[in-house]
C-alpha cells in the first residue's frame, strides 16, 4: 500500500516528536513492504515566521492532496500577546476547518505498566480505556459573531455557541458506530440544564438512539463527567461532545494515562470502516512545550500512537497499528521512560531513546 500524507513537524517540540513518529513509520512500512510518500508544509509559529501566515495555501493545498495529515504541535510565547494579529493557534483552527475534519478522537489508555505514574489510586484507574469523540468545527470556536469591542462602561467580548442539527447527528454518527465496535455503550456529554444548544444535543442524541438499540446511550451534564472522570473512569466507554466541553475533558482526562505525552487523536472527516477508510488529520494532544524544546526529553509515544491511530483508520492496516501499540506497551513494561513519565527504580531515557527503543521492539 501507499502511505500517501503530509507531514507538519510545527513548533517546539514538534520536530523531536515527529521525526521518532516517522523513523517508527518508514520501519513498520519497510517491514511490511508499504510505499512511503510524504511531503513536508509549514504550520503555525514556523509559517509565520516565514510567509506571515499561519496555515500558508500551499499547505492546505498539499494537505488536500494527501490521504491522511500527520501533525506534532503548534505554538510559540511570543505570540501570546492578543494584540498580536497572527497567531500559530489560528492555523490549526484554519487546518480543521478547511479539511472538513469534524470528529476528533481521543483514546485514553490507561498502560498497566503506569498504573502507579498517575496522582490517583491505581484501583481507580486501573483497566480504563475511554474514548472521547469530540466536535471539531462548530461551537464557540467557530461560531459567529465572535468579536471584542470598547463601550463608553468599559471592554466588552462575545464568543457564539452555535451548533446546527446536520453538525450534531454527524458527530453524534460517528460516536454510536464507534461504541457499537467497542462495549456498545455511549455518554453523551451536555448542559442541558442551562444551554439551549446542549438541549438541542440532546434531543438528537435521543432520537438517533433509535437507531442504535444495540449500543446504551445515557446523557450527562458536563459537571458531573468531570467529576465520575476521576472517581470511576472504567465506568466510561465511549464519551460524545461539544468542541469546549471536549477540550477540556480531554486535557483533564489525561491524569489518567500518567501524562499528555501519552495521548493521541485522530480529527476525521467521515466514519471509519474497513472497507473506506476515513481521511483524517493526526495530532498528539500534547501542545508545542517551547521551554522543552531541542533537549532530547520530549515524549514522543502520544506522536508514535498517533500513527498507530492513522494506519488504522486513514489506511486500514490494523495489524500494523496493533503492533505499534503492542510495542509501546512492552517497552513500558521493561522500565524505560521518559521524564514525564519517570517513576523510581525505572530507567530514564530521551526522546530519541525512547523512539529507537519501540523500533526495535516493533521489529523483533
Amino acid at each position: 500500500m501507499e502511505i500517501k500524507i503530509t507531514v507538519l513537524p510545527g513548533d517546539g517540540i514538534g520536530p523531536e516528536v515527529m521525526a521518532e513518529g516517522i523513523k517508527l513509520l518508514g520501519a513498520i512500512a519497510g517491514k511490511y513492504s508499504h510505499k512511503l510518500s510524504l511531503d513536508y508544509g509549514l504550520i503555525g509559529a514556523s509559517a509565520i515566521a516565514r510567509t506571515g501566515s499561519a496555515l500558508p495555501e500551499e499547505t492546505l493545498k498539499m494537505c488536500l492532496a494527501s490521504k491522511a495529515v500527520l501533525l506534532a504541535a503548534v505554538g510559540d510565547p511570543k505570540y501570546d500577546d492578543p494584540a498580536v494579529p497572527v497567531h500559530p493557534e489560528d492555523g490549526l483552527l484554519a487546518l480543521r476547518k478547511g479539511l472538513g475534519v469534524f470528529a476528533n478522537l481521543r483514546p485514553v489508555v490507561v498502560f498497566p505498566a503506569l498504573v502507579d505514574n498517575t496522582t490517583l489510586k491505581p484501583e481507580v484507574i486501573r483497566g480504563s480505556d475511554i474514548l472521547f469523540v469530540r466536535e471539531l468545527t462548530g461551537g464557540l470556536y467557530f461560531g459567529k459573531p465572535k468579536r471584542r469591542w470598547q463601550t463608553k462602561k468599559g471592554r466588552k467580548a462575545v464568543d457564539s455557541l452555535i451548533y446546527s442539527e446536520e453538525e450534531i447527528e454527524r458527530l453524534l454518527r460517528v460516536a454510536f458506530e464507534l461504541a457499537r465496535s467497542r462495549r456498545k455503550k455511549l455518554t453523551s456529554v451536555d448542559k442541558a440544564n442551562v444551554l439551549l444548544s446542549s438541549r438541542l444535543w440532546r434531543e438528537i442524541a435521543g432520537e438517533i438512539a433509535s437507531e442504535y438499540p444495540d449500543v446504551k446511550l445515557e446523557h450527562m451534564l458536563v459537571d458531573s463527567c468531570a467529576l465520575k472522570l476521576v472517581q470511576t473512569p472504567t465506568y466510561f466507554d465511549v464519551i460524545a461532545t461539544e468542541n469546549m466541553f471536549g477540550d477540556i475533558l480531554t486535557d483533564e482526562a489525561a491524569v489518567l494515562a500518567g501524562s499528555m505525552g501519552m495521548l493521541p487523536s485522530a480529527s476525521l472527516s467521515s466514519v471509519p470502516d474497513g472497507s473506506s477508510p476515513a481521511f483524517g488529520l493526526y495530532e498528539p494532544v500534547h501542545g508545542s512545550a517551547p521551554a522543552i524544546a531541542g533537549q532530547n526529553i520530549a515524549n514522543p509515544i502520544a506522536t508514535i500512537l498517533t500513527v498507530a491511530l492513522m494506519l488504522r483508520y486513514s489506511f486500514g492496516l490494523y495489524r500494523e497499528a496493533e503492533e505499534i501499540e503492542e510495542a509501546i506497551r512492552h517497552v513500558l513494561e521493561e522500565g524505560y521512560r521518559t521524564p514525564d513519565i519517570m517513576a523510581p527504580g525505572k530507567t530514564e531515557v530521551g526522546t530519541r531513546e525512547m523512539g529507537e527503543f519501540v523500533r526495535k521492539e516493533v521489529l523483533s
